[in-house]
């Protein structure tokens, strides 16, 4: 269960790259930046979830 480590950072490098669309969208009229930089913040917001409830899972196994 080792690799639940690194789940948190795959979030932050796709919401790193998430904005990284979003900027590029954002000078194309054709295009909706929006829906990027909705995900980029979904994909932040799971980055610090999964990192809290990383800590919690491993707080509750040293107590056991």
């Amino acid at each position: 269960m080792s690799y639940l480590k690194y789940t948190p950072y795959i979030y932050l490098v796709f919401g790193i790259f998430l904005i990284y669309d979003g900027c590029t969208k954002w000078n194309n009229p054709a295009d909706n930046p929006w829906f990027s930089f909705l995900f980029a913040g979904l994909a932040i917001f799971m980055f610090f979830f999964r990192l809290k409830f990383a800590k919690k899972f491993i707080d509750r196994n040293k107590k056991v």
